[in-house]
């Protein structure tokens, strides 16, 4: 299984300008470090499978493509949507149709409807709805850089070599957001949202291995939803047709623990099994990704 060291001085290892970029007021943060996880298998199978006609298109305008030029993510929940912070390379003067320049202090953002996008310079760039973009710009400029701590102060525990993490103050909604819609009768999603003051990490170098971690409101709420979860498990073993037994080693690989209020859920599922899982996440909503129309 993959367990963390929950040692009190350890956080998640977050690029120091993103997170002087995070608004103040943020209600979850999500990191992935892409340099990392664009090297493993689990990415490229997952990238196959997908289309993202959207970030096609923007690439072939701008000439910048996400998928390639991006080193880090930090992706943070606002009280009016969300904002996507990035390292990587990036050009300064992208040209992009259906956008319209807007200025806000000394930076320019490209706009379109009620998001937008600002390139600060040719490594940083910022993206997602215009209040969470000027929120993050002016939390770079005024020099306080305080909005990221509340947040990675509850994630503690989380593993610093994780490529790719998570932690919120409420509800998991990153979690359910983004997790498989109903499959043969299996709905992922509903295993998060009864999960409140979340944090999560996973790994993507040898298969998958990762660990969810949350309270509920009661006791009872906790052991409700542990049952439910091990009752999704077992749904899906019984859902493995005949002819594929190696996918009940998949539904092996997660296991759940409940400590009073508290749940945990482990993945551990091995390197040859990583075109089942990428084909199961596969049927997630689609990312919704802060870039214009």
């Amino acid at each position: 299984m993959f367990l963390t060291t929950a040692v009190a001085t350890a956080q998640p290892r977050v690029d120091n300008v993103l997170v002087r970029m995070v608004p103040s007021g943020a209600q979850s943060l999500a990191g992935a470090h892409m340099d990392q996880i664009k090297t493993t298998d689990f990415y490229r199978k997952l990238i196959e499978q997908r289309k993202l006609s959207q970030v096609d298109r923007f690439a072939k305008e701008t000439g910048f493509d996400p998928r390639r030029d991006v080193r880090e993510l930090l992706f943070a929940s606002t009280s009016t949507g969300g904002v996507l912070l990035a390292r990587g390379t990036f050009p300064l003067h992208p040209q992009i149709s259906d956008t319209k320049p807007m200025r806000h202090g000394k930076y320019t953002i490209q706009t379109s409807g009620a998001s937008g996008f600002c390139i600060l310079d040719t490594t940083l760039a910022v993206a997602g709805d215009l209040q969470s973009v000027k929120a993050a710009l002016d939390e770079w400029t005024s020099g306080a850089h305080t909005g990221a701590q509340p947040l990675l102060a509850r994630a503690r525990a989380v593993d610093p070599q994780s490529q790719f993490w998570g932690v919120s103050a409420g509800f998991a909604g990153f979690l359910a957001d983004n997790m498989p819609g109903a499959g043969r009768g299996i709905d992922f999603s509903k295993i998060f949202q009864g999960l409140e003051d979340t944090w999560f990490q996973a790994s993507f170098a040898a298969g998958f291995q990762a660990l969810v971690h949350g309270a509920t409101a009661t006791e009872p709420d906790a052991a409700n939803l542990r049952d439910t979860m091990k009752g999704l498990i077992g749904f899906g073993r019984l859902s493995v047709p005949e002819n594929q037994p190696e996918m009940l080693k998949l539904w092996d690989g997660i296991a759940v623990e409940q400590e009073g209020r508290t749940i945990s859920i482990h993945a551990d599922i091995p390197e040859n099994l990583v075109d089942r899982l990428v084909r199961m996440l596969s049927a997630s909503p689609a990312a919704r990704l802060p870039l214009p129309k």
